[in-house]
């Protein structure tokens, strides 16, 4: 009797590795994987730039450290732990939903695995799919270091060790995070993913500061250590450090950085957010019923699973087609006698009934309150000065519908109506009766900038909105039609309208920081054809066979 302490230690952890070993080879296998580690190749590219680029990651004042092992790890793995984190949540928050959909939850049910353990299992899935994204971002790290030239001599501990004290605990956060967001009834909707980024900004600029709790993100140590080695090399810095992409007037100046030497109460610290990271990951085990059919009741994370019936996809279908869209793709009615019409032409769907069903299919199930908001944005876009219009609110106005625009392209995947709707006549007029709602969505959400814009005779102005009322569901719509999935959407506009929103014009969209004389951003003509070639994009995606 004395072994079964440790025969069940054994059990629990086989069951937490199984689980998260299952987990992550079921996810390597689908394409999106691999543009994960595209995209983390790309970063380890923009974290390290040329010598004469005019970005950067990681400054300090007018200089950067040398492009030695040291600095190049500390940069990539600060530029890992903070972009593959905002991502990072966005690709892993689906873990439980893949187990409930596809029955695999009812399944595990039925097993002796306890509920911790199955979380944590899944937290530790999450936490290998990021970690590997870590693993090439190193790797492109060390091509990077001798691509670059500045010094061939390569320290394996110097490059790996801000991985695992600075971009590993964050990650870790995320992955924990992403379980915990998708155990809560509100957070685990849409809402949630702007949650998250609100988040993340938070994290990302607040947790870099001295005296956090746990260190916070760690970075403090970096900052301390650069700013050291400078003043003991005599360097006249006076800017501050900056960690994110900066565009510069003029190159850096480089200078020797040994990195920094983590204290025993640093590396404790760094130690205790990854404990943190369990608990939270663990802590839905509170309320968490592991799909349980005896405690579906009290499981807050879905909705309790209903009866079989002889048609299980019937309600579904009615919920994503309209009447006309139904009458459209039911079984054609045989009469005696010759059709007075040739098949090609019989139930050829006008565009106006098309467009009227799609956009109450957009708005459909919208609270109150949404409707509320809109109007008081609209109130308040025409009350203010016009400055104030364009710099402030046709931003709010055009992230208050984030969540409407995230479903274009997606909903008929998720009601299993895609092959249905793909055997209906005209794709390309219901593909184009879509897109023309969620353009009117846009439209009518900044309306009142328009019209300020248009009584000011800014006709500049005019043709920018114009550009990124049309932007917005075609980049919408080529995403859900990609991804079949809110979350990609959602995942990419957040981070393209915060930088409109805090002022930098590099991707100004929406014309929001233009003047009378300029357009500081994008011009309206480059807005609209990126919007037609996103169009393009939804459209070649919808013909794709359904999976």
């Amino acid at each position: 009797m004395h072994h079964q302490p440790s025969l069940l230690s054994r059990e629990l952890t086989r069951g937490v590795t199984a689980a998260a070993l299952a987990d992550f080879r079921d996810r390597v296998r689908r394409p999106a994987y691999l543009a994960t580690l595209a995209a983390a190749v790309l970063l380890g590219y923009v974290a390290v730039p040329d010598s004469g680029a005019h970005w950067v990651i990681l400054q300090l004042g007018d200089y950067r450290g040398r492009y030695n092992s040291a600095y190049v790890g500390t940069a990539t793995a600060l530029a890992g732990g903070l972009w593959i984190s905002l991502g990072g949540f966005y690709l892993t928050r689906n873990s439980l939903e893949r187990d409930r959909s596809s029955g695999v939850g009812r399944l595990l049910a039925a097993t002796p695995l306890r509920t911790p353990a199955y979380l944590a299992g899944k937290f530790l899935g999450n936490l290998l799919l990021l970690t590997s994204m870590l693993v090439a971002l190193a790797a492109t790290a060390l091509v990077m270091q001798l691509a670059r030239g500045e010094s061939a001599t390569v320290d394996p501990l110097a490059l790996c060790r801000p991985y695992a004290l600075l971009a590993l605990p964050m990650v870790a956060l995320t992955a924990a995070l992403a379980l915990l967001f998708e155990s809560l009834p509100l957070l685990r909707t849409g809402l949630g993913n702007v949650v998250w980024f609100g988040s993340w900004l938070a994290l990302a600029t607040g947790g870099q500061g001295p005296g956090l709790p746990l260190g916070g993100t760690g970075v403090n140590a970096v900052v301390e250590s650069l700013r050291d080695a400078a003043v003991a090399q005599h360097l006249p810095v006076s800017g501050e450090f900056s960690l994110g992409l900066t565009l510069l007037d003029a190159p850096l100046t480089p200078f020797p950085w040994p990195g920094f030497t983590p204290t025993p109460a640093y590396t404790l610290g760094r130690l205790a957010v990854l404990l943190l990271a369990l608990a939270l990951a663990v802590l839905p085990a509170l309320w968490f019923p592991r799909f349980d059919p005896a405690r579906r009741r009290a499981d807050p994370s879905g909705p309790a699973p209903q009866a079989p019936s002889p048609e299980p996809r019937t309600p579904e279908l009615r919920t994503i087609l309209t009447p006309h869209q139904q009458q459209l793709c039911a079984p054609p009615r045989r009469r005696p006698g010759p059709s007075p019409h040739p098949p090609a032409a019989a139930g050829f769907p006008p565009l106006g009934r098309l467009y009227a069903g799609e956009l109450g299919i957009l708005l459909q199930g919208t609270p109150w309150w949404w409707y509320a908001g809109a109007a008081l944005l609209a109130l308040a876009g025409f009350a203010a000065p016009l400055p104030g219009t364009l710099r402030v609110l046709l931003p709010l106005a055009w992230i208050w519908p984030i969540l409407l625009w995230s479903r274009l392209g997606t909903q008929g995947h998720e009601h299993r109506a895609d092959t249905l709707l793909a055997a209906c006549p005209a794709p390309g007029l219901r593909l184009l009766a879509e897109w023309a709602a969620g353009a009117t969505l846009a439209a009518l959400a900044g309306a009142a900038p328009l019209v300020r814009m248009l009584a000011a005779a800014d006709l500049p102005g005019a043709a920018a909105w114009t550009a990124g009322a049309l932007f917005i569901p075609s980049l919408a719509l080529a995403l859900g039609t990609l991804s079949r999935t809110h979350r990609l959407f959602q995942a990419l506009y957040l981070p393209l309208w915060y930088t409109v929103a805090t002022g930098l014009p590099l991707f100004d969209y929406m014309g929001a920081l233009h003047t009378a004389a300029h357009f500081p951003g994008p011009h309206p003509a480059l807005t609209l054809a990126v919007a037609a070639a996103l169009l393009g994009v939804a459209a070649v995606a919808r013909r794709r066979p359904s999976a």
